[in-house]
């Protein structure tokens, strides 16, 4: 048998990190590498690294140097660590990690980790460098997952459905890190999603740089869209929940949003990003939709499912964009309402075309990211508030940090605790909301519905 050996990977940035982490620990686990909390141990280090924040290589190389001194320690005891840099800094970067810090091992880019076991052998004998973009299909050669890892991981899962971009944004780094859209078939996300429900998992967030422009193999040979993986989806027993992200607003095609309507459990909380409410700006940034367009999109989806919530991304501070132009984001935020949203000051990425152009004072954008951020801090307090006195379908998920209380997740995401016990972990019950705290909401399980559970923790109907 081979000996257990303690791999610790630590994820940055986006769900498809968080994913890609675990089907690494996938890949390994067939060698003997067994997922550890801490660094500390390890005998094999992963930084998942991610390029869309500001000074994000920056922020890996301060890790790395931090990582440096536990692989000496390490090797002052007669122990070798390996440590490696992943994603897309790694794609991105390659060889220059290897020539600013030297004692990195391997470095590969996020459509290499099937080759790992592979990787790790050569790096016995020399730095390793792969971040040349595959001919096969890396889903292809990675094993399942065991039960009890996927068991362990807990009741909400992502499935990746879709990588790469074809869109270049011009201030986007994916379509070079993450290549081409590539969509999975038809088929294999189904047989992950089974293999899912059979472990408990009860939710399932369909993943993707561009994850509806999904155009994976249908069994019949016809490309699929979303919406046909979607409806599919919703027929796996014991899957009751089903989320994707992330969306481009140009790709939300009439039969995806006629799946809002459909399909119960696709959930009313959508991510929707803008990144600008100035046609100018979108232009710009090659977004190829118009304010207008993306308001119609919003329209169409509430038509279908008045309780839809919506979140985005904005972008302030944009090479060329003027006060008018803020003002037309700030609008484009009050007009739509926003159940949360994410903003960021524009941070130039080497080798994207907005790089290039003149740059605004980060004084400026500073100022317009906190006016923007405050309008979408009030939105979001907003939503949560007129969630007080009503009753939501929570799916538990785990216990909470105070003892004797469990926490799970409303259709719109928004973190919900009850007193409780570990029973009701993977059941879907209903909660009224009595107290609402900064980031959470507080209830009571509705109907005595605590007392109605039969052995496998899930509610009795009368």
């Amino acid at each position: 048998m081979t000996q257990a050996r303690k791999l610790y990977v630590k994820s940055y940035g986006c769900q498809m990190n968080a994913y890609d982490s675990q089907r690494m620990a996938d890949a390994l686990a067939p060698e003997g590498y067994v997922e550890t909390a801490t660094p500390d141990g390890a005998d094999l280090i992963i930084l998942n690294t991610c390029h869309i924040r500001e000074k994000a290589a920056d922020k890996v190389y301060s890790e790395l140097g931090r990582l440096r001194e536990l692989k000496d320690e390490a090797a002052d005891q007669g122990r070798r660590v390996v440590l490696a840099v992943a994603g897309c800094i790694a794609q991105a970067e390659g060889q220059e990690i290897i020539r600013r810090a030297g004692y990195v091992d391997l470095v590969f880019g996020p459509q290499n980790y099937h080759q790992l076991p592979d990787m790790l052998a050569r790096a016995e004998h020399g730095k390793v460098v792969e971040t040349e973009f595959p001919s096969d299909d890396k889903f292809d050669h990675l094993p399942a997952p065991s039960r009890a890892s996927t068991r362990r991981r807990g009741v909400s899962a992502f499935v990746t459905v879709q990588e790469g971009c074809d869109k270049f944004c011009t201030f986007c780094v994916v379509p070079y890190t993450r290549g081409a859209e590539v969509s999975r078939p038809v088929a294999k996300i189904v047989a992950e999603v089974e293999r899912l429900a059979d472990a408990g998992v009860r939710e399932v967030t369909l993943i993707g740089q561009n994850v509806n422009a999904y155009h994976g193999s249908a069994p019949d040979g016809r490309a699929a869209t979303l919406a046909d993986l979607l409806y599919r989806l919703a027929r796996v027993p014991g899957i009751a929940r089903l989320r994707y992200t992330t969306s481009h607003p140009l790709d939300m095609d009439d039969r995806l949003i006629e799946a809002h309507r459909d399909l119960p459990a696709l959930m009313p909380h959508l991510h929707l990003p803008v990144q600008s409410g100035s046609d100018r700006v979108l232009d710009a940034m090659n977004r190829r939709h118009t304010r207008a367009q993306y308001l119609d999109c919003i329209e169409r989806l509430r038509r279908v499912r008045p309780d839809i919530a919506f979140s985005s991304d904005f972008i302030v501070g944009f090479p060329g964009e003027t006060d008018e132009e803020f003002e037309a984001t700030f609008s484009l935020v009050r007009e739509v309402g926003y159940a949360s949203a994410y903003s960021f000051k524009y941070s130039p990425r080497p080798g994207t075309p907005a790089a290039e152009l003149e740059q605004l004072p980060e004084a400026l954008k500073h100022e317009r990211l906190q006016r923007l951020q405050h309008e979408i801090d009030r939105q979001l307090d907003a939503f949560n508030a007129a969630s007080l006195g009503a009753t939501l379908d929570v799916l538990f998920e785990k216990a909470a940090k105070r003892p004797g209380q469990m926490v799970g997740k409303s259709p719109y995401l928004q973190s919900v605790h009850v007193m409780g016990s570990a029973n009701l972990i993977g059941g879907i019950y209903p909660v009224t909301i009595d107290e609402l705290g900064s980031f959470t909401l507080s209830g009571t399980l509705a109907q005595n519905a605590a007392l109605n559970l039969n052995e496998n923790g899930s509610l009795i109907v009368a």
